[in-house]
Order: structure tokens, then sequence, then C-alpha cells
């Protein structure tokens, strides 16, 4: 028996047996692999979202975590860094993830907490997203956008989350407005950074979202330091996030 030879055009192939061509057809699946990007929160970095990346990733996605600017092994940038940066970070972020062969533009996810939330939701105004995960998203005024993040005043971001906030006054706001894809959000339930009044900003913003689902994590803090409170929040991710890609893939 001689070596098996074949050659393929659109998925028509014809393989060499024996001085004989066997005629068969290759088949791919339709669709690209979706990809998800995790943008970790002010103070953090990508190990917070290993875990979770890698159990999105065991649902057939192309999942990248990285550290922002001032982070990690940029922290002595911590007090130059601007929310200017941080967008610029994140666009080039996603702009990374797809362009890695195989992933499918027209399936991204986003997941951010925090600071990174708010990062994510920015980031619908420059970049298509599929769907959006925010954890504990956080809210900043817009003036003093050029001013370096960590030399906020805190009392004036404490003031500003605490009232309701519309689109009109609001660009991070604003972004969800315009959002149509599917969102998540989760709220701590003793959350003393991002009250709930924020979060209710968030999710009267994204009035234009093809599907909403807001969750409470009972007994929660904002950073989610209790064991069991980050096992739930990391179910209710995997979980919502399989529910968006077998949907997707269904609706192709």
């Amino acid at each position: 028996m001689t070596a098996h030879q074949a050659n393929a055009t659109d998925g028509r192939v014809s393989i060499k047996v024996d001085g004989e061509h066997l005629d068969g057809t290759l088949l791919s699946p339709a669709k690209l692999i979706p990809g998800v990007l995790f943008i970790h929160g002010w103070g953090g970095s990508q190990e917070q979202d290993m875990v979770r990346a890698e159990e999105i990733a065991q649902l057939g996605c192309i999942c990248f975590t990285f550290d922002l600017r001032g982070h990690a092994r940029h922290a002595d940038e911590r007090n130059i860094v601007t929310r200017a940066d941080g967008l610029a970070d994140v666009t080039a972020a996603y702009d990374f993830l797809t362009s890695q062969e195989g992933v499918d533009p027209s399936a991204i996810g986003v997941v951010g907490t925090s600071y990174g939330g708010y990062l994510a939701t920015l980031l619908t105004a420059e970049r298509p997203v599929t769907w959006l995960a925010l954890r504990v998203p956080a809210l900043y005024p817009d003036s003093h956008w050029d001013v370096p993040k960590a030399l906020i005043d805190r009392d004036e971001i404490n003031r500003y989350r605490s009232a309701f906030r519309s689109p009109r006054e609001d660009r991070a706001l604003a972004a969800g407005e315009r959002f149509t894809g599917d969102v998540l959000i989760v709220e701590s339930e003793n959350d003393s950074y991002v009250p709930h009044t924020a979060i209710t900003s968030y999710i009267a913003a994204f009035h234009r979202a093809s599907s909403l689902s807001h969750r409470i994590l009972k007994g929660a803090d904002h950073s989610l330091r209790n064991e069991s409170c980050r096992k739930a929040y990391n179910r209710l991710l995997v979980n919502w996030m399989e529910e968006m890609v077998r949907g997707g893939r269904r609706g192709g």
C-alpha cells in the first residue's frame, strides 16, 4: 500500500490510496470560537480572574486575561495612570484577543469587575461586544477624566455613586444605553464601595439590551473575600456565559 495523500478544496477531499482516489467531504464547525476578555478591578490583577477564565475556556471559548497599567508588574505607575489610559489598555487587549486565529469577532464577551466593569462598559462604545458581564461595576464622574485615577477625591466619588445617575450625565452609562447585547450585572449585598444606587443607574441605562440579568450575592462584600461568595459568583458567571454561548451557537 502506498502512502496516503490528500488534497482539499472547499471541503471536497480526494485521498490517494494504492493508485486510486477516494472522494470525501471535510466538514468543519460553521462558526469560529467565541472570545472572552477579562478586566480586573482597581488594585487587582489578572490572577483574580484566572480560575473563571479557565472554566469558561472549557466551554469552548478563547479567554484572555491581562494586567492593567498601574498594576502587578507596573504597580509603580499607579499614581500616574488615568482613565483614558485604562480605556486604551482594554481596547488594546480587545484588539489582541480578536486578532487571534479562530476567534469569532461577532461573538465576544467581556467580563469586568468594579473599575474593570466601568472600563468594560466604556469599551462597548469603542468595539463590538456581544455579552457583557459586570460585577459590582463602579461609577466615576466624567470630570477629571485626564487626572490620574488614584488622585481623584474619594469623597467626590462616593457622593457621585450615592445618587442615581442617568446616561445624559455619565459617559459610561451613555455607552450602556447604546448597548444592544446581553448583560449580566452582579451586585454584592454588603458592598461598601459600590452602593445599590450605582447598580440601579447601570440597570436603568441598559434598557436597550437584548437581555438583562441582575443578581445579588447574599452576604458578599465588594472584594468577595469570603470563599463561598467567590464560588457562588464563579458558578453564576460560568452558567450565564454557558447559556449565552450555547444560545449564540443555536442562533447561528
